[in-house]
């Protein structure tokens, strides 16, 4: 088998995972998860045809940073770093990488907050609830907003646990 081949194989697959994490198969992709080379590379990929087709977000964000993943964590950092709330790029990516693989569009139907009516959703897998009392001044009001999905979440777990470095499993 050659080179190529082998890629477009690899590609495939990452592919395949992205349809599960989008589909709101959480444990799936947990177990699935590619190596953290594959999930950058598909994270970088995805997010930048999904979100402008599937989500209907702006090419553009107010602060000039890229509308990828890269530039929502940047953006919100700024943003958590104006409003006193801790987090690091480090613990806001590993975070997004378990909770939705990156991306924005991610919706969890089948736990328990979906049965009861609230399903989780975004990058950081935020119910609406949640999102609503530690929505962050400055953002978009949309759970679905990616850098308001990462500042919200932030911001409450640094209620709940210090900081979203400290967060290391569902929350």
């Amino acid at each position: 088998m050659t080179t190529i081949n082998r890629t477009r194989i690899a590609r495939l697959r990452t592919l395949g995972l992205t349809g599960l994490v989008t589909t709101g198969a959480a444990a799936a992709a947990l177990t699935l998860m590619p190596a953290n080379a594959q999930a950058a590379e598909m994270t970088q990929a995805h997010t930048s045809t999904a979100v402008t087709a599937s989500s209907g977000h702006s090419s553009r964000t107010t602060s000039g940073s890229a509308n990828n993943l890269d530039g929502w964590i940047k953006q919100s950092l700024q943003i958590m770093k104006s409003k006193g709330i801790p987090g690091s790029y480090e613990g806001l990516k590993r975070n997004i990488m378990r909770e939705s693989g990156g991306n924005p569009g991610a919706q969890n139907n089948w736990d328990v907050n979906a049965q009861k009516g609230t399903p989780s959703k975004g990058l950081l897998q935020v119910i609406d609830p949640t999102f609503n009392a530690y929505h962050v001044a400055g953002t978009a009001h949309s759970v679905t907003d990616p850098v308001a999905n990462i500042t919200a979440a932030a911001n409450y777990a640094a209620h709940r646990y210090g900081s979203i470095d400290n967060v290391n499993s569902a929350y």
